[in-house]
């Protein structure tokens, strides 16, 4: 880059950086028209178009306030918490980066809200998975998202394949794919976070009780390790095996290929299952709109009752005590839970309803997940609740490349020690 061209680039940055203060100042005041400004925190990409529709019918159906869509990202919203400023109303993805301004009861209680009332309380657990002010409802779910074996319904109907419910049956699936000809899954080993959320949390996930056991984790602190009566060495140990077992029916290239090929790949048949969420069927669709997908939970066990969906909170609501603008921004999280709003937004998404009595989903690609989650066999990943300071989607693709996996559960217990020593 020029001298000229890098001056300009500080110039164009310290504008926006500017504007963007100006823009957060005012809204935090009222606007020209005499309404209220709320400011509404939203950071999901994809949906953005949507719920930027969604804000202006809102502001279109009445004359008191104005929702002001912000799109800025978590790290804004933190920086924001930080200064004092954080937006008046979110619907974020709910992990551990959020909960921590939870965990401080930075959050104003939602529990008297009908939108709350609404939500299923078996929910529950999960939201407390990442933290707890205690006696306050600081964050509501608002969209739950399903991941799973993604499959192609055409290629299992060519080989007279059923979709497995045990671990036998799958392994004689994957065999039964092999003798035809066909890749049984597609791996996409050179994006870890693709071997994490999927091959590894679904082993995980499908073998274990997850709540239990980062509760039980969390309890050992300073003595996670190999003599601990919780660890990964030793808990985590059969299913990694078992996803490295799987791992023997993918395409050879697979620790050079990512996502994008994984999608593209599916799009063509060149692969019958695919361990994604339903973020990819958007994708594959653009090149193969007509194939024919479903999703099954992995089976791990030999047992078809162990069967569970693994999930994320994919949105979840929440206030802050700082906000300004309590009361608007609860009229606003109101209007977010009416039945026809949050179950419109959901089907955009191929998102499940956290809501008590929800409707079944209509979309055929996610509809084999629905009776686990209405009856609440899921778990979330361990990806999503192991703390962001330890790179375990890094650790897992190591595993999965070829590094001994003892050494690296072992590491991931050394680093939980270490972590929660600092913490004392």
């Amino acid at each position: 880059m020029s001298r000229t061209s890098g001056r300009k680039t500080r110039i164009i940055a310290a504008s926006v950086a500017l504007l963007a203060l100006a823009g957060g100042a005012l809204a935090g005041c009222s606007g020209a028209d005499g309404r209220e400004t709320v400011r509404f925190a939203f950071a999901k990409p994809e949906a953005i178009p949507y719920m930027r529709d969604l804000v202006a019918k809102y502001n279109a159906s009445q004359d008191k306030v104005t929702v002001v869509l912000d799109t800025s990202g978590i790290d804004a919203v933190s920086a924001g918490f930080v200064r004092g400023d954080p937006p008046d109303i979110a619907l974020n993805n709910y992990n551990q980066e959020t909960a921590r301004f939870i965990q401080r009861c930075a959050m104003s209680d939602l529990s008297d809200t009908a939108a709350a009332k609404s939500v299923r309380e078996d929910l529950k657990p999960f939201m407390d998975q990442f933290g707890v002010c205690p006696g306050r409802t600081s964050a509501i779910p608002y969209s739950i998202m399903g991941a799973a074996v993604i499959y192609n319904k055409q290629i299992f109907e060519e080989n007279g394949l059923e979709v497995p419910t045990t671990w036998d049956e799958l392994i004689q699936v994957c065999d039964a794919l092999k003798a035809a000809g066909v890749t049984p899954f597609y791996g996409t080993f050179a994006d870890s976070w693709t071997i994490g959320q999927g091959w590894y949390d679904y082993t995980v996930g499908g073998t274990l009780d997850t709540v239990a056991f980062f509760d039980d984790l969390a309890k050992e602190g300073t003595n996670v390790g190999p003599n601990s009566p919780v660890s990964f060495q030793k808990d985590q140990a059969e299913p990694v095996d078992k996803m490295l077992e799987l791992s023997k029916y993918v395409n050879q290239d697979a620790p050079s290929r990512g996502y994008g090929d994984g999608n593209t790949a599916m799009a063509k048949g060149e692969a019958a299952m695919y361990m994604q969420g339903p973020w990819a069927f958007g994708e594959i669709a653009k090149a193969a709109p007509d194939l024919q997908l479903g999703m099954f939970p992995l089976p791990v066990t030999d047992d078809p009752k162990d069967l569970k969906a693994r999930i994320n909170m994919d949105l979840a609501a929440w206030i802050p005590e700082a906000s300004k603008h309590q009361e608007a921004a609860r009229e606003f999280l109101e209007y977010l839970y009416q039945p026809d709003v949050i179950a419109a937004y959901n089907k955009s998404q191929l998102g499940f309803l956290p809501t008590k009595d929800a409707p079944e989903v209509s979309d055929a690609r996610i509809a084999g997940l629905q009776k686990y989650i209405d009856a609440g066999e899921m778990y979330q990943g361990s990806t999503q609740l192991v703390p962001r300071a330890i790179p375990i989607m890094n650790y897992v693709q190591a595993i999965m490349l070829g590094s001994d996996p003892q050494r690296i559960l072992s590491n991931i217990d050394a680093d939980y020690a270490r972590l929660a020593y600092r913490q004392q």
